[in-house]
């Protein structure tokens, strides 16, 4: 078992915090804003007032934070983990940020002695509270082998995919992927939705055949329902398609039909959205084909609180 410091006990990080407590780790929890660690003291870990003392004692230091510039901010400084983590403690990063942010993290920390792994992560807000999410890693063979105890209690699926930085590029394409995906079972609803189909019928069976996805199982209540509660904000998605359209651009790959989709969740947050789930894309094809952004009896965004996190029932 290992002594952790996890940084970011946001909508993933607090569930993912909780099961590494829960399988046995000693946690110690910080977070940019107070009052997020009550769900890991109830588990068992502890709250730090500082990023010094979450990661001064720490065998294993892991970071879940919004996006590269977060990163950056947790990361140097006096007050940040390469000054305050001891020599030959392993640095996880599990936010979604650019290659080569974590590519400079890497050489910046070996120079502290400290081993560092990109580890974004898929699944969602139900993914991290489950322990089930998808976990693509970069960095050395060897520091991923050693996390593998750590990695395992909060994934089902944790794969080494190459060097430092490989981990965010692999993730990046899973952000492409989703966002397509998420933007064509929209139209689909939409398309059913005009045309008078029984729409949970219809996603039911949708589920069963070769449109399957995980996906569709995981977001069809919220495209059924108008329940746009975020698991996933679209406002991380614009971020994540920022860097998948950036690093494309960067290795010659083209994506015209990710380009498309990044244009979607762009307009999605201009208009507002930012704040709703990434399944609310629903919310702009009704727009474009003439319909209300949600319909009579669905909750949308204006019962669930626009920009606001509403409430889960427990």
């Amino acid at each position: 078992m290992s002594t952790i410091g996890f940084l970011g006990l946001g909508i993933m990080g607090s569930p993912m915090a909780v099961n590494l407590a829960r399988a046995g780790h000693t946690v110690t929890g910080w977070n940019r804003s107070p009052g997020r660690a009550d769900a890991l003291v109830a588990a068992g870990g502890k709250e730090a007032g500082s990023i010094a003392e979450a990661v001064r004692d720490a065998d294993v230091v892991i970071t879940m934070v919004p996006a590269s510039p977060q990163v950056e901010a947790v990361a140097y400084g006096p007050d940040g983990i390469l000054e305050n983590a001891r020599g030959g403690a392993l640095f996880i990063d599990h936010s979604s940020i650019t290659p080569r942010t974590s590519v400079d993290l890497a050489g910046a920390a070996a120079a502290k002695g400290i081993r560092v792994l990109d580890a974004p992560v898929s699944g969602g807000e139900a993914g991290a509270v489950e322990g089930a999410l998808s976990i693509m890693v970069g960095g050395e063979r060897a520091d991923f082998d050693a996390a593998r105890p750590v990695l395992d209690a909060v994934g089902t699926t944790v794969v080494h995919c190459g060097p430092h930085g490989a981990g965010q590029t692999v993730k990046a394409a899973n952000q492409l992927i989703v966002a397509v995906n998420l933007q064509a079972l929209a139209e689909a609803v939409v398309f059913l939705e005009k045309s008078g189909v029984d729409l949970p019928a219809a996603l039911e069976v949708l589920s069963g055949g070769l449109a399957g996805s995980t996906v569709l199982t995981r977001k069809k209540d919220a495209l059924r329902t108008g329940d746009f509660r975020p698991g996933f904000t679209l406002d991380l998605h614009h971020k994540d398609m920022g860097i998948v359209t950036d690093a494309a651009r960067t290795v010659g790959a083209a994506l015209p039909v990710g380009a498309a989709a990044a244009q979607l969740v762009a307009s999605a947050v201009a208009r507002g959205d930012g704040a709703l789930d990434h399944s609310a894309l629903l919310r702009g094809v009704r727009l474009l084909s003439g319909e209300p952004a949600d319909r009579a009896g669905q909750p949308g965004s204006s019962t669930t609180g626009r920009g606001k996190r509403a409430p889960r029932q427990s």
